[in-house]
């Protein structure tokens, strides 16, 4: 397992990112934010190693992350997880409640599987990579592949992203960093670890994301005992730590300053 470990005091935010993302999708926020942070790479991305059977899956992501914040964000105030990575803070939550003490959720319920075979590719945008071609003929062609995904996004930073999500091959050819999802559970489950939940929860959506409905919304803070807020980030797709870093650093300010 990788992770990125920010400031030398132990970290008070730790940071889960979503399929085909890296820790390094966190850096803009962990700089605004100035808190000492653990940002992990899932199993299956960034430089941590990737699974034979293509499970990363919550339950199996939870289960490697355990003894990882055990060891280095032990005392953690919170725990950000964003797409699949905050499904995976779900199923950590309820397992370890030690470990979350507060928890944000962004774009993301348990029914974001259900939403996400309701959008098409372009609604999607670069998530729909992850069901894509996986070799490239050079760097320049993923980036401009990513561009088209996500054209509303500046291209230095599209650039930046794809260099820290990428690598050349052996063969010349250049890849992604993350593996291909192979197997795909039903994430409805998780609803049952909604209502475990001892962590006051926070949902952040993207104003113009189709990942949470308005009805996944109300579920949410039904089923989550000490539903906190939502929030809608007004010109943000799924990702909002991409699209409006500025709104979610307040947003987690806010948060750890409620504590």
């Amino acid at each position: 397992m990788s992770a990125l470990r920010w400031g030398s005091a132990p970290p008070r935010i730790v940071f889960v990112h979503g399929g085909g993302q890296n820790a390094h999708t966190w850096d803009t926020i962990i700089v605004g934010i100035g808190e000492p942070a653990l940002a992990v790479d899932l199993p299956g991305h960034g430089h941590s190693a990737w699974r034979e059977d293509g499970d990363y899956s919550p339950q199996h992501n939870a289960d490697t992350l355990l003894p990882i914040l055990r060891e280095h964000a032990a005392s953690a105030d919170l725990v950000v997880g964003m797409s699949l990575g905050g499904l995976t803070a779900i199923r950590l939550g309820a397992v370890a409640p030690e470990l979350v003490k507060e928890l944000v959720l962004i774009d993301v319920t348990p029914s974001a599987l259900q939403r996400h075979s309701e959008m098409t590719k372009e609604q999607q945008g670069t998530v729909a990579l992850m069901h894509g071609e996986r070799e490239f003929p050079s760097f320049q062609a993923m980036l401009d592949l990513t561009v088209a995904a996500a054209p509303h996004r500046e291209v230095k930073a599209l650039r930046r992203g794809v260099f820290h999500n990428s690598r050349k091959l052996e063969n010349g050819q250049w890849t992604w960093r993350y593996d291909a999802i192979r197997t795909f559970p039903d994430f409805a489950g998780l609803w049952d670890d909604v209502d475990a939940l001892s962590a006051p929860v926070t949902l952040v959506r993207g104003g113009t994301s189709g990942f949470v409905s308005d009805d996944d919304a109300a579920e949410l803070a039904r089923r989550a005992k000490h539903f906190r807020s939502a929030h809608v980030v007004e010109n943000s797709g799924h990702s909002v730590q991409s699209d409006q870093p500025r709104a979610l650093i307040d947003i987690l300010r806010g948060v750890l300053a409620a504590r």
